[in-house]
């Protein structure tokens, strides 16, 4: 019997190759001689760099760049002997950096991220992987932008630097730096949401970041406006990736936005890979509505239907309103009770035991089905 695993992070609490192990420990315990397939997987979001830095034998740097609330830290991108630089938006402007407390869209900037870009470009780099996801920001790219040397202006023709969100609705004009002449980028997103609207950034975002009601309201506002400034970039699936950033890229590189579970998927040679295989177990700490707007277990699933081989999927906790069963999937589990508390199930080691178990218990279903073992 061969099984691959392919698992996104459980945010939090275990990584890819953590929940990968895990899963395959338990494909082992139901079937001693499977060969298991452990592959690191990630769909733009946080540990897409990882994921990618084995398949292009990338090396971090390091660099000074800024927090979301515009502290001064040590950061991280990687960059491979051909040159290919790995920037990951949550490495600089990730939601990770923040208390509760601080959750704040209107006043967190993605200018850090920028910063990581321009040192990979100083430092030489041809092409750009940028992984879109984990931010804490909506703020339309504008601080990105702003660190990469895009001039602002507002109503009065004063120039200044956007600092959060609530900054894009005094935007009145921007000159965007010209794009680097022989340099490749990839906008690698993990969602396919729009720029504005009810399924956009703001509106969609906005609160998992910290914007109450009314900060969404003048986010959505701000984000039209700086939309209509954008062009036609702002209306590309997934320009509301990280909160605008995926907009702010596409304008000032005229580069597609694509989905990074797929950038991931070629890189590791994850087709290869599942030829033979009985069964691939997917999944990611919350399997719902967004799982299929660009999430890993949709991009992988989707590998796996074409291919023929059965996908099954397994989440910290599913959302039964998303129907994910119904999406192609062999078969959609939570790894724990939805009694468990959040707490508990956040525990590495519990999740990993239950992830363990879970796993098992689908090896058996698979091999009751089909043989194999």
């Amino acid at each position: 019997m061969k099984v691959v695993v392919a698992i996104d992070s459980f945010k939090g609490c275990m990584t890819s190759l953590e929940a990968g192990r895990a899963a395959a420990a338990g494909v082992l315990q139901a079937c001693p001689d499977a060969e298991t397939d452990i592959i690191e997987t990630a769909d733009g979001g946080e540990g897409t760099m990882s994921a990618l830095a084995a398949a292009f034998a990338a090396i971090p740097v390091e660099c000074r760049v800024t927090d979301p609330l515009g502290c001064q830290f040590t950061a991280a991108y990687f960059i491979s002997p051909c040159g290919t630089a790995l920037v990951e938006v949550a490495a600089a402007s990730g939601l990770g950096f923040l208390k509760d407390d601080e959750r704040n869209p209107a006043k967190t900037s993605s200018y850090g991220t920028g910063m990581l870009i321009a040192h990979a470009l100083k430092a030489g780099a041809k092409r750009l992987i940028i992984g879109l996801g984990g931010s804490a920001t909506v703020d339309g790219g504008t601080g990105l932008l702003a660190a990469l040397g895009a001039v602002f202006g507002d109503c009065d023709g004063r120039v200044f630097v956007p600092c959060g969100g609530a900054d894009m609705g005094r935007i009145a004009s921007v000159t965007l730096p010209a794009f680097p002449h022989g340099v490749n980028l990839t906008i690698a997103a993990d969602v396919d949401n729009p720029l504005c609207g009810p399924q956009g950034a703001a509106r969609v975002f906005g609160p998992q970041k910290g914007a109450s009601p009314s900060d969404v309201e003048r986010l959505e506002a701000g984000m039209t406006r700086w939309a209509a400034l954008l062009g036609a970039a702002a209306s590309l699936p997934g320009a509301g990736a990280a909160g605008g950033i995926g907009a702010a890229l596409a304008a000032w590189s005229g580069a597609p936005i694509t989905r990074g579970i797929e950038t991931v998927l070629d890189a590791v040679g994850f087709d290869r890979r599942i030829v033979g295989a009985d069964l691939v177990i997917t999944g990611e700490g919350r399997l719902d509505s967004q799982t299929l707007m660009g999430k890993a277990p949709a991009g992988v699933l989707r590998r796996c239907v074409a291919a023929g081989v059965p996908c099954a999927a397994l989440g910290g906790s599913v959302d039964p309103e998303a129907h994910l069963a119904d999406s192609g999937f062999s078969a959609v589990a939570a790894i724990a009770p939805e009694s468990t508390s959040l707490a508990e199930r956040m525990k590495p080691a519990v999740a990993a035991r239950n992830l363990r178990l879970a796993a098992r218990e689908l090896t058996r279903r698979s091999i009751a089905r089909n043989g194999g073992c």
